[in-house]
């Protein structure tokens, strides 16, 4: 179960990889449009979350360490708080849509939120590569009468 923990991290990492390479794109589309940011959307609200969720109940399942179990779970957390960032970063723009400069001060948020899942999806990672690759513990004597 450390390796399967280990290849789900991974793949979360990857997945917030893939939220700024596809970010970009939407940045650099021309015309802009609605659908611009449609894949860093559909990654950001699918698949780091449901892979921060799965890598968490693979880690708790293989005993990681507590700490290790909260890193991972974190990005979901994370994830909800970038909805938040746009919600009140869309409540604070103008009477016709446009940013003000206050929304765009929360809205910044959001990309030093996204560096913050990188930072902890890497952490993660690195937790389970740590936990695949040690020896496992071998069972208490309790456990092995049993």
């Amino acid at each position: 179960m450390r390796r399967v923990y280990a290849v789900l991290a991974g793949l979360m990492l990857l997945s917030v990889v893939a939220q700024f390479y596809f970010a970009a794109v939407g940045a650099f589309d021309k015309p802009q449009e609605d659908g611009s940011f449609a894949l860093h959307s559909m990654v950001g609200m699918i698949a780091v979350p449901l892979l921060s969720l799965l890598a968490t109940i693979a880690a708790a399942v293989a005993r990681a360490p507590g700490r290790l179990i909260g890193m991972t779970i974190l990005p979901l957390g994370l994830v909800i708080v970038q909805t938040l960032i746009i919600a009140v970063g869309g409540l604070l723009a103008d009477s016709t849509g446009n940013t003000t400069p206050v929304s765009l001060a929360i809205l910044g948020l959001h990309a030093i939120n996204g560096l913050a899942i990188m930072a902890v999806a890497g952490m993660a990672f690195r937790g389970a590569r740590m936990l695949a690759t040690s020896p496992a513990t071998a069972p208490s004597p309790a456990a092995r009468l049993s």
